[in-house]
């Protein structure tokens, strides 16, 4: 069998306890992304642009009191790729104009050569980043993925 191509991601679906909120975070965020809202409706609210899509779910109202746990099985956080570290830095002054809570960044990290983040939170708290990596980042030969130690946790806490 040969190898099967896949072209980016198509769509991610994030459900929400707190709808309201959410909506209108994402429908002042995602247009600035190039995204065009393509459904608003009661439960559920869809962008698309940039080869993807995200969408908004109003969750079921027995989980309404939850929120996002990043280390529960599940989503661990969204990255959407930029163009530019330029875009990076214009994520950061929208995202402060909208009064989105930033978690860190715009900084540098050495997970790749020149990779370049900021990193926040919806109001769920989901955690989202926009990132930067310059020419073929992880791809390119002879590169290898840095901090690994980034990635160990113990009793809960990160160790690093």
């Amino acid at each position: 069998m040969s190898e099967i191509e896949i072209n980016g991601m198509a769509h991610v679906i994030l459900t929400v306890s707190r709808f309201s909120e959410a909506r209108q975070f994402y429908k002042s965020l995602l247009p600035k992304f190039g995204m065009i809202c393509v459904m608003d409706g009661q439960d559920f609210c869809y962008h698309v642009g940039g080869r993807t899509a995200i969408g908004i779910r109003r969750c079921d109202p027995e989980f309404s009191a939850e929120t996002f746990q990043q280390y529960r099985v599940g989503l661990h956080h969204l990255c959407l790729r930029a163009k530019s570290r330029d875009d990076v830095d214009r994520t950061y002054e929208l995202l402060t104009q909208i009064n989105a809570k930033v978690v860190r960044g715009p900084e540098e990290r050495d997970w790749a050569p020149g990779y370049y983040y900021v990193l926040f939170e919806d109001p769920d708290g989901i955690r989202i980043e926009v990132n930067f990596i310059p020419g073929a980042g992880l791809l390119k030969e002879g590169e290898e993925f840095k901090s690994k130690d980034d990635y160990i946790r113990k009793d809960g806490k990160d160790i690093k």
